[in-house]
């Protein structure tokens, strides 16, 4: 492991990387005079760090397929952050109006709450009765297609983009994300490109998705693993936000 040295004036430190830990080395200063110039964070690198892995000056994104013109992208920015990525309670059927309006396709009684944020509508698939919470994110570069019945819990994060990092230019690479009908994605989820989560199943709060998960299964955990099995019996109203979402509808 590579240790950086850091200078402190004419007190001298090393710095292990991924320890966050700095240990003193005898030098010309006093312990009083380093602890003064350290707390001041008067130091620097000795040297400089070995060259990056990769060189993000040369990443490109020219051969991506944004799905639509440029104006319309601009307008749907600017729909966006007026009627969706706000406080303001829009009624849900006026968001739904509006995605439709920009190309996605959304079934009935669908409810969207304050701050869904959601990239190109234009690639976006959304069933029946579908409840997105609070700040839910979909990063929807590639289709995202979303069932019947389906909750997308507070800030729950659908991410079909991400990064070749074993190439220097970082490339970019995409691909869809399924929720089957009647699963649920709970709080501050995190869902990864290309990951199909099945019928009936339950990704537990804070869990971090990167491939697909069978049906009627609950998933916790980072990476997911399956916990149980679900059977009929289990699949429960979703608590605390029901209430909400169901005066919502009406």
């Amino acid at each position: 492991m590579e240790v950086y040295s850091l200078r402190c004036e004419s007190a001298w430190y090393s710095h292990t990387p991924f320890s966050g830990k700095c240990r003193s080395n005898p030098g010309r200063a006093s312990g009083r005079q380093a602890g003064d110039q350290w707390r001041q964070l008067g130091w620097n690198f000795d040297r400089e760090a070995p060259s990056a892995m990769r060189d993000l000056s040369a990443f490109s994104a020219s051969d991506f397929d944004r799905g639509a013109p440029r104006w319309k992208e601009a307008a749907w920015l600017a729909a966006k952050w007026f009627f969706f990525q706000t406080s303001v309670p829009w009624p849900s059927a006026l968001r739904v109006a509006l995605l439709r309006i920009f190309g996605a396709s959304v079934g009935r009684g669908v409810v969207i709450r304050a701050n869904v944020n959601v990239s190109f509508p234009w690639r976006l698939t959304v069933g029946d009765h579908v409840w997105l919470g609070e700040e839910v994110m979909i990063l929807s570069l590639a289709p995202v297609k979303i069932g019947a019945n389906v909750c997308v819990s507070q800030r729950a994060f659908l991410c079909t983009g991400s990064h070749d990092h074993q190439k220097k230019t970082f490339d970019l690479v995409v691909r869809s994300i399924a929720l089957g009908a009647g699963c649920w994605v709970a709080a501050q989820s995190f869902i990864g490109p290309g990951v199909e989560v099945g019928a009936g199943s339950v990704v537990s709060a804070g869990s971090v998705v990167m491939s697909s998960i069978p049906a009627h299964v609950l998933v916790r955990g980072n990476p997911a693993q399956v916990v149980k099995s679900l059977e009929a019996a289990d699949m429960r109203a979703v608590s605390g936000e029901s209430a909400d979402f169901q005066k919502e509808r009406g």
